[in-house]
């Protein structure tokens, strides 16, 4: 009899979802009388500690006021990079690389409400530069959440997608050229009929990852999601060779003030670097002499974005465009960029190719100044994103490049990730 209620128990839970506040299907038994005291910490102890592949080892407390996850994911790629002819052969590079190697911890305390998440990337130098993830989030109901401490501003889906669930070896240069990323701050978050509506706005330092400033300035950020036919998870190719077709609109802005320097174009009021559309590969930091030294630029930058997947097949582009106004000079610089990528399952959930395609115009006034990506690719996923094999191949067109000649880099990339 006694093992005929645990096999039930056992089964049951194993169906359901538990959920801190309500009860559980041991409790409501325990309470009926019908398993003993100490029957109920038998089967509860025995489900405090589990392990599910891609969400690492969680350990919960007897009483199910804390729960702690700890996982991480590494990335091991080689990258070949044949430089164009006008560069000479020397340019040319082959490199093995930890690209990433992240660590996280996560988990609830005191109530399944109140959720945490610290993330430090160990293939990053420098100690500030490893933190990524580290706040708090108060949930007062799916519609209306609280989130502080550091995390990625809520500006672009590709960017917003993890870079362990990308369809491709990394993300789009457009992506990399326009978004804000991590930085420190605190923001309003939630969740609209199970997902089909969704919004997140904040305010936030404005400097970047792991930064703060020496001024009174400051960023804020808003985006909004709308998924017509149910949520669509932010997770590029259709793993799921999902049945039903799912689609996704979003649009987003944010807003902030830098000021430029002669030494470090945008690092005056930032203690260690400046975000990434601000640094040498961004929109911004591509035009910072264009502002005098010392002045304070005021930027705003916009984009949307649209996601599809169906039956193994998957698809989403995003524009992006920015705008950089001096405070002193009243120069101005207009950006603009754009990707779209699609793919394909050939082997459902298993063997999947696909195409991109990625501009940046970091100065719409500026001719011959575009960066044009085409990436071709093939991933091989053995257990999801989880554990995949990916490879692809690059040509980048740069209209203006060494010599201020036009070149076209050719790039091969090849990276495992697995996720434990």
């Amino acid at each position: 009899m006694r093992k005929g209620i645990f096999a039930l128990i056992a089964l049951v839970v194993t169906q359901l979802p538990w959920q801190a506040t309500a009860k559980t299907v041991e409790e409501v038994l325990k309470e009926k009388g019908v398993i003993t005291e100490a029957e109920y910490r038998e089967v509860t102890t025995s489900r405090l500690s589990t392990y599910v592949p891609g969400k690492g080892f969680t350990f919960t407390s007897p009483e199910r006021n804390f729960q702690l996850s700890l996982g991480g994911r590494g990335q091991f790629q080689y990258q070949y990079l044949d430089k164009d002819d006008v560069n000479g052969p020397a340019q040319n590079t082959s490199v093995w690389k930890i690209r990433r190697f992240k660590v996280y911890m996560g988990g609830y305390a005191f109530t399944s409400d109140l959720t945490y998440r610290v993330q430090v990337d160990l293939a990053k130098s420098g100690t500030a530069q490893m933190l990524d993830d580290a706040w708090i989030n108060y949930r007062f109901a799916d519609e209306a959440q609280l989130q502080a401490g550091q995390f990625k501003m809520p500006f672009s889906r590709g960017e917003l997608t993890s870079d362990g669930a990308l369809q491709f070896v990394d993300r789009a240069n457009a992506v990399d050229a326009f978004k804000p990323s991590y930085d420190i701050g605190a923001m309003v978050q939630g969740r609209i009929a199970g997902g089909k509506f969704a919004y997140a706005a904040g305010v936030f330092n404005g400097t970047g990852q792991s930064d703060s400033r020496t001024t009174n300035s400051g960023a804020w950020a808003a985006r909004v999601a709308w998924n017509p036919f149910g949520e669509v998870k932010y997770s590029e190719a259709d793993l799921e060779n999902t049945p039903s077709p799912l689609l996704s609109l979003g649009a987003n802005y944010f807003a902030n003030t830098l000021k430029r320097t002669a030494a470090s174009p945008f690092f005056l009021d930032i203690t260690t670097s400046a975000p990434p559309y601000a640094g040498s590969n961004g929109w911004l930091g591509k035009n910072y002499a264009v502002f005098d030294n010392t002045e304070r630029v005021d930027v705003g930058t916009y984009g949307f974005d649209g996601a599809f997947k169906w039956r193994g097949l998957s698809a989403q582009a995003e524009y992006f465009g920015g705008k950089a106004d001096g405070q002193v000079t009243g120069r101005t610089v207009d950006a603009q960029g754009f990707c779209a990528q699609a793919g394909y399952f050939v082997l459902p959930k298993r063997l999947e190719v696909a195409a991109r395609y990625s501009f940046v115009d970091p100065n719409r006034d500026t001719s011959q100044d575009q960066q044009v990506e085409v990436t071709g690719g093939v991933s091989y996923y053995f257990a999801g994103h989880n554990l995949k094999l990916q490879g692809d191949y690059t040509n980048i067109h740069t209209q203006r490049g060494a010599g201020n000649q036009p070149t076209d880099d050719k790039q091969v990339r090849v990276q495992a990730q697995v996720t434990f």
